[in-house]
């Protein structure tokens, strides 16, 4: 009885061990992948071209600075060619910048100034 009693412990030990040691591999794997970011150049050629799109009857114009936003932090207004853009949720009319999405929580502004 006591060799059979020390034979259960300690294959549920190595059972023990064995499952422990995999949950931790699957969630060191997921923490560590970095995010996944779009390449140089996968912005819409108007885009990087410097030209302009209208909205509400003005023109904008692209600028090289970019806002670190959240996507809950912005309110979709428009697509133009294919391109969705946004405001930020707490802009009122006139708006002063718009922004379109290119890569994770990154943002180009657009202004009605042109470069």
């Amino acid at each position: 009885m006591r060799n059979w009693l020390k034979k259960n412990i300690l294959k549920s030990f190595f059972i023990f061990l064995f499952l422990f040691n995999i949950a931790g591999c699957v969630t060191v794997k997921e923490s560590t992948e970095r995010p996944k970011s779009n390449p140089i150049g996968t912005e819409a050629d108007w885009i990087r071209n410097g030209e302009s799109f209208e909205f509400e009857g003005e023109l904008w114009y692209p600028q090289d600075e970019y806002e670190v936003l959240l996507d809950s932090e912005v309110f979709r207004v428009g697509n133009y060619q294919g391109v969705n853009f946004f405001i930020e949720k707490i802009d009122v009319r006139p708006y002063n910048h718009l922004y379109t999405k290119f890569d994770r929580n990154k943002y180009r502004i657009f202004t009605k100034e042109t470069q």
